[in-house]
């Protein structure tokens, strides 16, 4: 234990996603020797997400405008929407450079035991958007893990109701560059009951 500033500062630290203590005592003494400068670009960076960053209107993902680039560009297909958890999904999923079409952050997962819900969730904003857009294909891309799965799941049955809309999920397989051997029962499973013809 530390006294009393560096201690908030590694407390407030480790309150952070995939920060641990000892991550957060090495950045905390990391900015004790930053340079002043450094530490001032720091927060203002901080302020400015703060206060400049909002979520996008239509999908929910982050922007700097009530709508975000991706809702607002003409080029992107309007009938094909891609049901992600958080907006860092959106990134992974352009990076493939392989979707054209458009987005929605449902702003987590179900996750009861921790108490979020449907109603937590984006869910009902997906419904209004499916009802009024010409939404033809849903590509539900949550997490492959338990709640991912409870969610994808709770989406299809919310689905199914509308009438000429395909939904579809994200295939889940081997990674590129893994061997069979060191693939889990699950992951191996769902690759076999997701090949296709070549």
């Amino acid at each position: 234990m530390y006294e009393g500033p560096v201690q908030d500062l590694i407390d407030e630290l480790g309150r952070l996603p995939g920060i641990g203590p000892k991550s957060a005592q090495r950045i905390a003494f990391h900015l004790l020797a930053a340079e002043p400068a450094d530490v001032t670009r720091l927060q203002e960076v901080l302020q400015q997400v703060k206060e400049g960053v909002v979520f996008c209107d239509v999908c929910g993902n982050v922007s700097e405008e009530p709508t975000c680039r991706i809702c607002r560009d003409a080029r992107r297909d309007k009938t094909l929407v891609c049901v992600v958890e958080e907006p860092k999904d959106v990134l992974a999923v352009e990076r493939t450079r392989e979707f054209k079409g458009r987005y929605h952050v449902l702003g987590g997962a179900l996750d009861p035991l921790s108490g979020v819900g449907p109603d937590q969730l984006r869910v009902r904003e997906l419904l209004a958007r499916i009802g009024t857009d010409e939404i033809t294909e849903v590509i539900i891309a949550t997490d492959p893990n338990t709640e991912g799965e409870a969610t994808a799941t709770y989406l299809v049955r919310m689905l199914r109701d509308f009438p000429g809309l395909n939904v579809t999920r994200l295939a889940s397989g081997l990674p590129m560059g893994g061997d069979l051997e060191f693939a889990d029962e699950l992951t191996l499973g769902r690759a076999l009951s997701g090949r296709r013809s070549m």
